[in-house]
């Protein structure tokens, strides 16, 4: 294709050089990710370490763990599902970690309550304060959990009743710390939004968390949807809140003395994707910014050497794991040198190399995509409607660089002290907390957006054809979330508690309820 008007600009050599190698390193790094997943994929089609398939002996007392920070609209089916557990009554103890400000802990109260009355042996602990957040309540957690086990859920999961039965087996090996479940979706269907999110977590855990597992590399407990064997939480350190991702920091603690950990693919557990968009960008920003703090806490341990190191396939992929977040900000960087590296090419009269960038991001983004299609393969989604939904997800991956790279950023040059933001959830009801958006975050996606459109100008002005599809998959990832992030700061209820699922129980009702159990002695702390 001929330029619609003059030769494009001419940048000077050391110029036009800067800009080229640090294209070549940005991509560089990039193909490296990519390989890294691909190697993961591969390896998730190994079969793993032969685990136990059922308990033998007397069943172990086990501890459901329920932390909870103002989530009214998902708090009452949580509860529910937990006592649908199907696990002996005098073997399951439930602990409602409440640290809600809102009318979740009335709520909660009053179904407590019930389930006491119905021979549930259930807890609900509420705290005056936020000390540690979600692991801070974990950890005060463990003064008053009588089980062996501990099985820990977050509010917008629903168990399904034999869950306990499921997880149990693989711990007949003494050496299993923590047995993690794959997530499913509960609210894959409700948008584009929503299904693109599954897109990512059914390749996060068919395949990073399936790779590690049959490679036998460290691994994760993702949060949630997992049973921890007590002795091997208390033999590494308990939990500890100096990071955003307390539980990737307890997780490569714990292997790092010598445990195991067991990914079970056929086992899931339904949770809520988020959303909205704003409360995705909570979670994605709390998940990278405590993953990099995480990997500046863990890496100079994991990588020492002399006498004990670890084995390097152990060192890399530990490497890769927590400083994988890196992805972000090198891939909005990329973005942003996709039209000067071609100008540079030109200027140093390299145009007939071109196609070299070009062949290399192709083949990176290739490999995301296929990795998202083989994701959704694995649920059983027609092809047909894989490919679409792929380059969506990639696009979504591409706009959420925006306001993602600057939680890398703090995570790795401070921000230590940052709270934790727990994901808003939906649940059955109306009731929902949208975050406030910033507008830090818009104004960088604006910016991102005409750059790209610049580019895209610049490209068919200059004749850079080969540019067109990446600078297109750019600017239409940073425009979809600009127009959400625009969308979420008119829309109402957004940085507040929006209308409740349910009526309020009025006060008589709800001490009618508490004083049911009061005849139980509580610790200090603890809601009867």
């Amino acid at each position: 294709m001929d330029p619609i008007f003059s030769t494009p600009p001419v940048l000077p050599a050391p110029l036009a050089w800067s800009v080229l190698a640090l294209t070549a390193g940005t991509l560089a790094f990039l193909i490296v990710l990519a390989a890294h997943r691909t190697r993961l994929m591969l390896l998730s089609r190994g079969q793993g370490p032969s685990e136990s398939l059922c308990w033998e002996g007397p069943l172990p007392r086990v501890t459901v763990q329920l932390p909870v920070f103002n989530e009214a609209s998902v708090v009452v089916r949580l509860l529910d599902a937990v006592a649908a557990l199907d696990y002996p009554r005098d073997r399951i103890q439930v602990q409602l970690l409440d640290d809600s400000t809102d009318v979740t802990t009335r709520y909660a109260a009053i179904r407590v309550a019930e389930l006491r009355e119905d021979g549930l042996q259930i807890q609900h602990l509420h705290r005056k304060d936020r000390t540690g957040f979600k692991a801070g309540a974990l950890a005060q957690a463990m003064e008053y959990a009588t089980g062996d086990f501990l099985l820990i859920l977050d509010a917008d999961f629903v168990p399904k009743p034999d869950l306990i039965h499921r997880l149990l087996p693989p711990f007949m090996d003494h050496g299993v710390a923590m047995v993690q479940a794959r997530w499913d979706h509960l609210n894959e269907s409700r948008s584009l939004l929503t299904r693109c999110q599954a897109l990512l977590l059914d390749a996060h855990f068919f395949f990073e968390q399936g790779g590690r597992y049959s490679g036998g590399l460290f691994m994760s407990f993702n949060g949630t949807a997992g049973m921890w064997r007590r002795k091997a939480l208390e033999d590494s350190g308990g939990w500890s809140w100096d990071t955003l991702t307390e539980d990737l920091d307890l997780s490569y603690r714990c292997q790092m003395r010598g445990w195991r950990f067991v990914f079970l693919r056929d086992v899931g557990v339904p949770a809520e994707l988020p959303e909205d968009q704003r409360a995705l960008e909570v979670q994605q920003k709390r998940w990278a910014q405590g993953g990099v703090q995480t990997g500046k806490k863990i890496l100079p341990r994991l990588v020492a050497w002399g006498p004990g190191a670890f084995p390097l396939r152990i060192q890399a992929e530990g490497v890769a794991h927590l400083m994988g977040h890196l992805a972000h900000p090198f891939t909005l960087l990329l973005g942003l040198l996709l039209l000067p590296s071609a100008v540079a090419r030109s200027s140093l009269e390299l145009d007939r190399f071109l196609w070299l960038d070009a062949a290399v991001f192709a083949g990176a983004t290739l490999s995301f995509l296929t990795v998202y299609v083989m994701a959704g393969r694995v649920r059983g989604r027609p092809l047909w409607r894989l490919v679409g939904r792929a380059v969506a997800t990639l696009a979504l991956g591409v706009g959420l660089t925006a306001s993602v790279t600057r939680a890398v950023l703090r995570g790795l040059l401070g921000g230590s002290k940052d709270p934790f933001i727990r994901t808003p959830k939906r649940g059955e009801g109306t009731h929902r907390y949208r975050p406030l958006a910033q507008w830090g975050d818009a104004a960088l996606k604006a910016s991102l957006v005409t750059w790209m459109g610049l580019g895209v100008v610049g490209a068919l002005v200059w004749g850079y054809v080969a540019t067109l599809p990446f600078l297109l998959l750019f600017g239409g990832g940073y425009l979809w979330l600009l127009f959400g992030s625009l969308r979420e700061f008119f829309s109402p209820g957004t940085g507040r508690s929006a209308v409740t699922p349910h009526p309020i129980p009025d006060a008589s009702q709800a001490a009618s309820r508490e004083a049911a159990g009061k005849a139980e002695h509580q610790p200090t702390g603890v809601i009867p």
